[in-house]
């Protein structure tokens, strides 16, 4: 039966919000004030293990999973089946969503700080007629590896591409980080023709472009033995290329070596000992630079001595935006916004508690700045040593505790007022809420949203998606007028001088357009300012947008019956964002007869590359969406921002968890008016109650009131 107590309601701002936003249950609400202060609104973040982050705490925030080296740890198997995998091992596949790294998905380099760069020096140190790659991979992958190389090469000589799936080879995943290192070494020892890509413990290889670029300038055992060479890092070596008289072709070797490599090595020609007029002939030289000296390849006992350090804390803010607080961290710490990691975005006007983890900063340090952060309403505790960073949506939820002022009954209600919120609060307990993403995922503009700038983003619209980001609002302060400065003018330079040191972000992007220019590449340069985990909430943002507008068309449409085409949660354990595609099941016609299913096991695929759509009027509804707005042929990546969105899904329906109240009278306030009655004392509404990762309180509330704030 048709849900016919549906309410749908309009913004009629300059842009509407949420094209039509639902109700699912049927009390009338109330009305009331939330956020009169921050400290109405506390969120703190609940852990892995199901603990309040703001509590002290010895114990890590999250357990760092410690795996001994074994057979079972080695690859197996060539390929990762998608369909049995989590969505978050799905999303490494594609892209690196660590919060904060903003060198995503890059070509493994022995010596970088990422993930897969404990260095060990074993194989280089091992005589070459030892097999490395046989010793740790099974028979079977060992003889793949070697067909995927020889497939590239033979591309290669016949000048053809490679494209599509063979472009690309796995080894599954190494889940011991020394056999990963000792794999990326041993592969790029034996195959200079090709790269290794760590992406989540996984080893992926391809086709080295740099190496095919470098066999138009030299021949390939040149290029062979040098790609080995650059890999060895063999302190105090060198590499000479064969004699030259050709000027300008040794001029090119000379750039495309300093160009792609120059941060490593350096190039110098040198005549050949018996160099005459009659013999005219040079030789390229190159050596390590000596900075590199401490990039180099060390021993696992080296290593353990010199791992990078991660310092884990608890941050409390107040009225504070995240990024602002990150930003202002940054620069306390000496360190970058990138080197910070969390599970979880939080609100602006409120008190917050997150777990944070940054990268380089040892815990002594951060409690140096404990006393400075204090002027900007920060607090750092819990402050110790872990192993690793975290990432986004390592946390099992949050906890809010909301005080709703000023309440009073909906326009034309003569009910008792403490009945209507008994009974609002009570039916969304038992019924729960529509789980829209809230209006804090798409900024709180007026003029531009950040589901705007993800669709600029989407579409290879670098410079409108710059634009956009610096729109600015109708006020007159000195962010907005910086703002409409450089909208009139695009100097960059100029802009940043106004633009107030605070505004983190926007001071960022301009130095990059300053340096890089207004152009489609310059603009393409000054996104990279960010991290990644910055960079993708613009493109989140937009597939949020549509994700609150297909589930209003769902339920206008068929309301809470489950129907023939519906997508539902087959494993109720799993959190719904992490549902891989084995575990959502297609509803049959037979299904839909014998009411198989329940409204609340309903998901919508969240717009990616590798979701389903459901079979029915809604996904019909989808491609007339994505033609809509231009991106009918869109493969959700954008490579030239190293970003892959491979999408989720998400329920229809929540339900609030450990949820208490109660009604205060506020006895501080005046009330009395000269010619008034008061018949009660002014109510609030205490309220406290959990929600899982990527809820909305603001949503929750709204289902309570049936009121958009």
């Amino acid at each position: 039966m048709r849900c016919c107590y549906l309410r749908m309601e309009e913004d009629t701002d300059f842009r509407i919000r949420f094209s039509s936003l639902c109700f699912i249950t049927d009390h009338v609400g109330f009305h009331g004030t939330i956020k009169s202060s921050p400290s109405d609104f506390v969120v703190i973040e609940i852990d892995e293990q199901g603990q309040l982050v703001n509590k002290a705490s010895d114990e890590p925030i999250y357990k760092v999973n410690k795996i001994l080296p074994g057979p079972n740890n080695l690859a197996k198997k060539t390929n990762l089946d998608p369909q049995n995998l989590s969505f978050e091992e799905r999303s490494n596949q594609e892209v690196n969503t660590l919060a904060g790294c903003s060198g995503d998905d890059q070509n493994y380099e022995p010596g970088s700080e990422k993930e897969d760069t404990i260095e060990d020096g074993t194989s280089k140190g091992e005589e070459e007629n030892i097999d490395v790659l046989g010793s740790l991979l099974d028979e079977k992958t060992n003889e793949l590896l070697n067909q995927f190389a020889c497939d590239v090469k033979e591309k290669r000589n016949s000048k053809t591409e490679l494209i599509g799936p063979s472009s690309e080879f796995s080894l599954g995943r190494i889940l011991d980080k020394n056999q990963r290192a000792i794999l990326h070494s041993a592969i790029r020892q034996k195959f200079p023709f090709l790269i290794t890509v760590g992406k989540n413990s996984e080893i992926v290889v391809k086709p080295n472009l740099e190496y095919k670029e470098l066999c138009h300038l030299v021949s390939e055992e040149e290029a062979f033995d040098f790609f080995k060479y650059l890999d060895a890092k063999k302190e105090n070596s060198k590499f000479t290329f064969k004699p030259n008289i050709n000027k300008d072709h040794r001029k090119a070797v000379h750039h495309f070596i300093n160009k792609k490599f120059g941060n490593l090595v350096e190039t110098k020609s040198f005549p050949e000992p018996n160099y005459s007029a009659d013999n005219p002939k040079v030789v390229i030289t190159v050596r390590f630079r000596e900075k590199a000296h401490k990039h180099r390849k060390r021993s696992l006992h080296e290593c353990q001595e010199r791992k990078v350090i991660y310092t884990a804390f608890t941050l409390r803010k107040e009225n504070l935006e995240m990024f602002e607080a990150v930003g202002f961290l940054a620069i306390k710490l000496g360190v970058i916004p990138s080197d910070f990691s969390y599970a979880g975005l939080k609100d602006k006007k409120a008190i917050t508690y997150q777990a944070m983890v940054v990268r380089k900063v040892t815990p002594e340090r951060l409690k140096n700045i404990e006393k400075e952060i204090e002027k900007k309403r920060m607090n750092v505790f819990n402050i110790r040593s872990v192993d690793d960073s975290l990432r986004l949506g390592q946390l099992k939820g949050n906890h809010f505790d909301i005080v709703i002022r000023n309440l009073k009954n909906q326009i034309n209600d003569s009910a008792n007022l403490r009945e209507r919120i008994l009974e609002a609060v009570e039916n969304v307990k038992n019924k729960g809420f529509v789980n829209y993403y809230g209006p804090q995922r798409f900024g709180m503009g007026r003029k531009v949203h950040t589901d705007q700038i993800g669709l600029a983003l989407l579409k290879s619209e670098m410079v409108k998606a710059v634009q956009l980001f610096l729109t600015p609002e109708e006020l007159d302060d000195p962010v907005n007028r910086a703002k409409k400065y450089f909208l009139q003018t695009e100097d960059a330079k100029g802009t940043l001088s106004l633009m107030p040191e605070f505004k983190v972000r926007e001071r960022a992007l301009l130095e990059s357009l300053h340096r890089f220019g207004v152009t489609e590449e310059g603009c393409i340069q000054a996104w990279f300012s960010f991290p990644h985990s910055m960079r993708i909430f613009y493109v989140h943002a937009y597939s949020s947008k549509i994700w609150n507008e297909a589930v209003s068309y769902r339920l206008a449409t068929y309301g809470s019956r489950v129907v023939e085409g519906d997508l539902v949660c087959l494993d109720e354990d799993i959190d719904d964002e992490h549902l891989p595609s084995s575990k959502v099941h297609l509803v049959t016609e037979e299904e839909e007869s014998a009411n198989t299913y329940a409204i609340h096991q309903v998901v919508l695929p969240v717009l990616g590359y590798n979701i389903q759509y459901p079979k029915n009027k809604l996904g019909k509804w989808y491609q007339e969406v994505l033609s809509r707005d231009g991106l009918q042929t869109c493969r959700f990546k954008i490579p030239t921002l190293k970003l892959n969105v491979p999408g989720c899904y998400r329920k229809i329906l929540k339900h609030p968890c450990n949820l208490s109240y109660q009604l205060i009278e506020d006895q501080d306030i005046d009330v009395t008016k000269e010619g008034s009655h008061i018949d009660e004392a002014t109510l609030s509404l205490l309220i406290s109650f959990d929600l899982d990762a990527s809820c909305y309180a603001t949503v929750c509330l709204r289902e309570i009131m049936k009121h958009d704030f």
